[in-house]
């Protein structure tokens, strides 16, 4: 494993201003020219410095901090929406070119990519770095490239590809490549990645990569792909030979209220905000924000003053309450459960995961919205307004459970596919409910909605429902709240979004092929 080393301030300004180049400051000159294993990363260190940047890309507003990628995978859906009139451009599909397109969780995308791809480039053989050393570096680096085309690949289809430095004029002029190409060149780097990666991590390292990482959206593509036999056995792999387990209780996955103890067993990866890791952090996140409310939502008829004129009001006695036991509603209530999914009474019953995913109330007070609880963090001193540190996880292992269920399923059946379903239904009833006696139809079925209340808030939802061909219907014909009507805008080109406006004034060349620009023209 490798170890962290401190850099020297030079190569951290060195780096910072690399990697955060945009994309007209890219085309300026041709990179491919000027880096190269003779001029970079002549040390162990200098290369983690390089892979380190790349992790904190992720932590832009545009990726996996505040909103950006849960734009397109939260919104519009059946899960989660806006508290209010707001985000209405996303949520109700008023997308069009220039308009909520996505360009900034585009550009940060593919920063990754030209990173990634450039620094594989001097990494990759360099015999200036230890093998093990370079064998990690290489392999969080395809997997980090792989996570920003698997995006990419969701969100536009079809999209510019490349996996080393380009010239300014091969840049300039890049078209679209078919995302199947993309993406199956994706799952070979992942299976080097699975080879090269360490199978676990200690300390301050626990924000990397895993071989199980890779293995995870390794299997992911191949779901998504409908490769079933493929998804399973990566799917197995996981489950019979990593050292991940399921913990015994559901609400135990989302607690983070130790800033010093927010990994578990179940997760594989998670995308690391904890405030004392300054290698993978900028120790500054509002993701929570959007899942703590706001006290001046809170409580329900708020103004009431339960003891009389000059005594305090209702959202005062909560305040006050919820202060002696040093908490705060320290967010924006932006991102809250659709009534649907808050209604209990949609959930199966007995199903423990409600509570521990809903909360209507609070310390004796009814809420005005219902939240996510498995979201909220409500500690002030650790994690006050604009400044949470929960990670963000992207991969845990009951989400890797119910891939194997829908692989075995669309297989062979539901015969086989029953012993891992249940398994993930074990810890949420009590007695325990395990599925039985469906017809591979009925399982499918009962998987989407299986899917939605182990996973509901955790990025997962509308991907899933645009690859099981239901957006569409599901939006239709859910509950929204009055100040939004995505039923009433939604089309079947909404599955995708049009490639940003911005990027086609740089480069025309990115209509060719579909002038249309995903039927958004």
């Amino acid at each position: 494993m490798m170890k962290r080393v401190i850099i020297s301030k030079i190569w951290i300004v060195l780096l910072g201003l690399f990697i955060t180049t945009g994309c007209e400051e890219f085309l300026e000159e041709d990179l491919r020219d000027q880096i190269g294993t003779d001029n970079f990363f002549n040390n162990d260190a200098e290369a983690q410095l390089a892979v380190n940047g790349v992790y904190r890309i992720l932590h832009r507003g545009s990726l996996y901090r505040t909103r950006g990628l849960d734009n397109y995978l939260q919104n519009g859906a059946d899960e989660t929406a806006p508290s209010r009139n707001v985000n209405g451009n996303i949520h109700n599909y008023l997308i069009a070119e220039g308009v909520a397109d996505g360009d900034n969780t585009w550009a940060g995308l593919y920063e990754i990519v030209r990173n990634t791809s450039s620094f594989l480039t001097s990494i990759d053989g360099n015999e200036n770095l230890g093998e093990e050393e370079r064998d990690q570096a290489i392999g969080e680096l395809l997997f980090l490239r792989a996570l920003a085309y698997f995006h990419l690949t969701n969100l536009w289809g079809d999209v510019p590809y490349f996996r080393e430095l380009l010239s300014l004029e091969e840049l300039a002029s890049l078209s679209r490549t078919s995302k199947e190409q993309i993406r199956e060149d994706m799952k070979e780097d992942l299976a080097r990645a699975f080879v090269l990666l360490p199978g676990s991590y200690t300390g301050s390292d626990l924000g990397r990569a895993s071989k199980w990482a890779a293995a995870s959206l390794k299997a992911k593509y191949h779901l998504f792909d409908q490769e079933w036999q493929a998804a399973l056995d990566e799917s197995l792999n996981i489950i019979n030979n990593s050292p991940h387990r399921l913990l015994d209780n559901f609400a135990d996955v989302f607690d983070q209220s130790d800033p010093a103890n927010q990994y578990n067993d179940e997760q594989i990866f998670a995308v690391d905000f904890t405030n004392d890791n300054s290698v993978f952090s900028d120790a500054v996140t509002s993701r929570t924000d959007d899942y703590n409310p706001r006290i001046r939502d809170e409580p329900v008829n708020r103004n009431q003053r339960p003891d009389g004129p000059g005594t305090p009001a209702r959202w005062e006695m909560l305040r006050d309450t919820m202060a002696l036991q040093d908490e705060e509603m320290n967010g924006f209530g932006w991102a809250i459960p659709l009534p649907e999914l808050a209604d209990q009474t949609n959930w199966q019953p007995g199903d423990l995961r409600y509570d521990a995913t809903v909360v209507k109330e609070y310390l004796g007070f009814e809420l005005k919205f219902p939240y996510f609880r498995k979201m909220w963090n409500l500690d002030k001193v650790n994690s006050p307004r604009s400044n949470h540190p929960e990670n963000y996880v992207v991969f845990r292992l009951a989400d890797t459970y119910l891939m194997a269920a829908e692989a075995e399923n669309e297989l062979n059946g539901p015969d086989n596919a029953y012993q891992y379903v249940n398994r993930v239904r074990e810890r949420a009833f009590e007695p325990d409910q395990p599925w039985s006696g469906m017809t591979q139809q009925q399982f499918r079925e009962a998987l989407y909605d299986e899917r939605k209340f182990e996973l509901c808030a955790e990025g997962y939802r509308r991907m899933d429902l645009i690859r099981w061909g239901t957006l569409l219907d599901v939006v239709k014909t859910v509950e929204h709240r009055p100040w939004n009507n995505p039923a009433d805008n939604i089309q079947p080109y909404h599955v995708l979004l049009p490639i940003p406006l911005n990027e086609i004034l740089l480069n025309p060349n990115l209509l060719e092929g579909d002038p249309s620009n995903n039927g958004y023209r």
